[in-house]
């Protein structure tokens, strides 16, 4: 039977994180937006069931990722991608204004990045 990084690639794992990212950012913080007028817990299961399809792409993504890349190595990635898609919807969904601090933590991200995939 073959594997899934045999069907889609070693870097196909950076798409399906990317939209898992995407779930997972909407289930963590549009509540934020969408239900501040209702209560806690109804937050609570629309987030899960969003969260629902963050980790039906998600685990697959690092099963994928973890046949060519070190647990650290996708951790940063995973981090990088969450950055990457947490600023565009706090910016364009949520409202808030730029900040240079997000230009900041990227680059603090890309050194990450560095000291984790050098050879």
């Amino acid at each position: 039977m073959p594997t899934l990084s045999s069907l889609t690639g070693p870097f196909s794992f950076i798409g399906l994180l990317i939209l898992s990212n995407v779930f997972m950012t909407f289930a963590w913080y549009a509540h934020l937006k969408d239900l501040s007028a209702r209560p806690w817990w109804i937050a609570v299961f629309v987030s899960w069931g969003i969260a629902f399809f963050e980790y039906v792409l998600q685990v697959p993504a690092n099963r994928i990722g973890y046949e060519y890349f070190s647990l650290g190595q996708l951790k940063i990635a995973q981090e990088v991608i969450t950055l990457s898609v947490f600023i565009p919807f706090a910016i364009f969904y949520m409202g808030e204004p730029f900040k240079t601090d997000y230009l900041w933590a990227g680059l603090c991200l890309l050194g990450a990045v560095y000291f984790m995939f050098r050879t």
